[in-house]
């Protein structure tokens, strides 16, 4: 009998799909830039591979002065169209509001916003993936019990986050 569960590719937004600013707010169309290959790999993999889409993403105060909403939700749904004009269509986007030093449980690398994708019955989560730029993604794909993808783009990125990655270890 063939395996039914679906396999999930969790995707970073900001420094995967699009390219991370120095300030790690993209809060305007000026600051927008596709990441390079995304918008030429990411349709043949959800063409071609059988994976159930699902966006990850940490925004830092989402809603409050330091990241107004107004300014968010219209760059966020640009890049969510136009990935899907391409044939990549997320079934879900997961967006954490909290700051680092919040230590919410639904924030990256921790899983709380994501405990739907344990159901075992559902899900293949060794058989998932994580892709991501930051020691965090790694992480999350350790505390899902999938892999990850890490996108090496900056090995100062996420330096100081609360739970470094060690690869040695």
């Amino acid at each position: 009998m063939p395996d039914t569960k679906k396999r999930l590719l969790f995707i970073d937004r900001d420094g995967t799909l699009i390219v991370e600013p120095e300030d790690e707010q993209v809060d305007s169309f000026a600051k927008l830039k596709f990441y390079p290959g995304a918008l030429q790999y990411l349709p043949r993999i959800a063409r071609d591979l059988d994976f159930e889409l699902i966006l990850v993403t940490n925004q830092d105060g989402l809603g409050t002065p330091s990241h107004p909403e107004e300014n968010f939700w219209p760059v966020h749904r640009f890049i969510m169209d136009t990935f899907a004009g391409e044939g990549v269509v997320f079934a879900a986007e997961h967006i954490d509001r909290t700051f680092p030093h919040e230590n919410a449980p639904t924030r990256k690398p921790g899983t709380g916003m994501l405990t739907a994708y344990f159901d075992l019955e559902k899900y293949d989560l060794s058989r998932s993936f994580v892709i991501g730029d930051r020691i965090n993604d790694v992480r999350l794909a350790q505390n899902l019990g999938a892999k990850a993808i890490w996108l090496r783009n900056n090995d100062e990125l996420g330096a100081a986050e609360a739970h470094p990655f060690d690869p040695s270890a």
